[in-house]
């Protein structure tokens, strides 16, 4: 088996130097890199993990806490998806690799992380709504970085959902729409995104005199079987409605199969904005909000690196969402804005 002494007496470098090519590590040239990782890939070098265990302390696995609550969208979900695909791709580069954790088999998902040594922990999606379930996460001095859900202690990059919200409710108002409802998903006590949101759409019908709590219906999940019943328990009580926002694309979805069923024309009756882009939104043509999957997975693999190598994180870091304009809201005929 050929080891890092055989690549360094075959490079003229150095066993440490070796080991920081191979690693990922030190502050080596590229050039010097290159020649360690080419040598090592001709002389069929193959890292003894066991072994950089033993000798490190370190298991180099980072853990994901990645369920499915409800959403029944599994790894095609528009925001956790491609953040975990992102954040995957920065922690291999640094020479981690990462482990799903489950709260399976009577384990707590802190259990699990200490079952499986591992170095840090990303919390994108959990299966639970007790954030209790965390407090062991927020006590330790594991490095650990959540995407989705606020925790005292636990470093978090999220998008700014109450900025969202307010620009969705202000978009919709310089198109002239007075009588605007919120749909809100579940509010559960782990994603921040519902009340978040309805937060800044708030403050904005606030700001211009608009705000009626009659317009909101809190939607019993974030599926579209929900969303569709509760914007047909809305819709039954204000008829007078001209236009909603929703917490979600796969909510929207909802909005549009009951108007579909019960002869409501979107944009002509009703205007909608959604939250996510989902891929299905732009056949629709419904105006939404794109999350920055690229910039959040970046920065949150900064973030774990950063406290596996001893650094201090922010306790928050927020990314905008951009609006994705199409056609799925209405300018009131005769409206201009002056604000």
């Amino acid at each position: 088996m050929v080891t890092i002494y055989d690549i360094a007496e075959a490079t003229g470098y150095s066993a440490p130097t070796v080991s920081k090519a191979l690693n990922g590590l030190g502050s080596l040239s590229e050039e010097t890199r290159l020649i360690i990782l080419d040598k090592a890939k001709e002389m069929g070098y193959e890292p003894n993990i066991t072994a950089r265990t033993l000798s490190t302390k370190k298991s180099y696995l980072i853990g994901v806490i990645y369920d499915d609550t409800g959403m029944n969208m599994g790894f095609a979900h528009p925001l956790f998806s491609p953040v975990l695909t992102r954040f995957r791709e920065k922690i291999e580069a640094a020479g981690y690799d990462i482990i799903f954790l489950s709260r399976h088999f009577n384990m707590t998902y802190f259990s699990h992380a200490n079952f499986r040594c591992i170095d840090g922990v990303i919390i994108i999606n959990p299966a639970t709504n007790t954030p209790a379930d965390f407090e062991d996460f927020t006590r330790t001095n594991l490095p650990r970085v959540s995407t989705n859900s606020i925790f005292d202690g636990i470093c978090t990059v999220i998008t700014a959902n109450e900025k969202g919200g307010y620009e969705a409710a202000e978009y919709l108002i310089k198109h002239g729409h007075k009588k605007i409802a919120y749909i809100s998903a579940p509010v559960d006590g782990i994603s921040s995104a519902p009340t978040e949101r309805f937060n800044g759409f708030k403050t904005a019908m606030e700001n211009y005199h608009l705000f009626d709590e009659t317009a909101y219906e809190l939607s019993a999940g974030w599926d579209k079987k929900n969303a569709a019943e509760a914007f047909g328990r809305l819709i039954k009580r204000r008829k007078d409605l001209t236009a909603v926002f929703v917490t979600s694309d796969q909510m929207a979805f909802g909005v549009y199969e009951y108007a579909r069923k019960h002869g409501i024309r979107i944009p002509e009756d009703i205007s909608v904005i959604g939250f996510d882009d989902e891929i299905s939104s732009e056949y629709l043509g419904l105006t939404t909000f794109r999350q920055s999957t690229t910039e959040i997975g970046d920065i949150a693999a900064q973030m774990m690196l950063d406290q596996i190598d001893g650094k201090q994180v922010p306790p928050i870091i927020r990314c905008r969402a951009e609006i994705v304009e199409r056609n799925s809201v209405k300018t009131i005929k005769g409206f201009r804005f002056f604000g």
